[in-house]
């Protein structure tokens, strides 16, 4: 566990009530009357990484005799944009070339999920996951591309729906090599 603590459900109730009544509305009024509990709730679930270690799902690993990559396509996640509090949503990209050592598949998913569960932006969250799994793995290289969706910039602000970022982080033989960082991409876009 990290030294961040759970959250504060009460005082979020608070401020939720008092954002209510600062946009005018009524946090008394029938149908509000229970969000401030249920937004405590949600930010309870949708932060839980701030209270969690990603580094602590690489501790059990597994001795093989594979030196090739592994990669993990696909993943989805959700997050919170830290300059609106909006979600951002998409898809990571996880690979990494063994040293001796493999780990869980299902542990590269809950690293992107606990680094996901932060106040974050996405240039940050591409480099924890690759830095995370590079620490506690101990690979010759590792790679990671985020594909995501960021409501702050399709819901408000420029409004472009569709719009997409993508970020890559590449360590180790990943960076080294073009030959190594051209074969991940290839698969990741299932070329």
């Amino acid at each position: 566990m990290s030294a961040h603590p759970e959250v504060d459900r009460a005082r979020i109730i608070s401020a939720v009530r008092e954002l209510l009544t600062a946009i005018g509305d009524d946090p008394a009024r029938d149908g509000l009357r229970d969000t401030p509990r249920r937004i405590a709730e949600m930010y309870a679930e949708v932060f839980s990484g701030m209270a969690e270690d990603p580094a602590s799902f690489l501790g059990t690993t597994f001795e093989v005799a594979h030196d090739e990559m592994v990669i993990l396509r696909n993943i989805p996640f959700y997050s919170m944009c830290e300059h609106h509090l909006l979600p951002f949503h998409g898809e990571a990209h996880v690979g990494y070339v063994p040293d001796g050592r493999v780990v869980g598949i299902s542990k590269l998913a809950r690293v992107v999920e606990t680094c996901a569960r932060r106040p974050q932006v996405q240039e940050l969250l591409t480099s924890q996951v690759a830095e995370t799994i590079m620490a506690g793995l101990k690979p010759d290289g590792v790679a990671v591309v985020i594909d995501a969706e960021h409501l702050c910039m399709t819901m408000r602000g420029v409004q472009k729906p569709g719009s997409r970022m993508v970020t890559s982080a590449m360590r180790g033989s990943f960076r080294k090599s073009p030959v190594t960082r051209a074969e991940f991409l290839s698969l990741v876009h299932g070329r």
